[in-house]
């Protein structure tokens, strides 16, 4: 994923993303462990519907980044990464 700005912001911005990620993993396995431990299905959902949150803004948080990177260079962004931004976005809230 391509992401404009300085070394620093280029940075904050993986981080962002990466500490996001990482909060769905960890309630993903919270998941898989209630189900594994036969907990009940109101717990089971709450916490997938935790991770399904937690997935929507890390997802938002990757099309916010590369939204500003075609806003910064389009014709960069779409060469390396193969998508317009319309084609990005209709992607992503395709699937949402």
């Amino acid at each position: 994923m391509m992401i404009t700005g300085t070394p620093e912001e280029q940075a904050a911005t993986r981080k962002r993303i990466t500490n996001r990620l990482k909060r769905a993993q960890g309630q993903l396995n919270a998941v898989i462990a209630s189900v594994e431990a036969g907990d009940t299905c109101r717990d089971i959902v709450t916490q997938l519907s935790a991770v399904t949150s937690a997935l929507d803004r890390a997802g938002f948080a990757i099309i916010s980044a590369a939204m500003r990177d075609c806003v910064a260079d389009p014709d960069g962004t779409a060469e390396a990464e193969g998508l317009t931004q319309e084609q990005a976005m209709d992607r992503f809230v395709d699937s949402v």
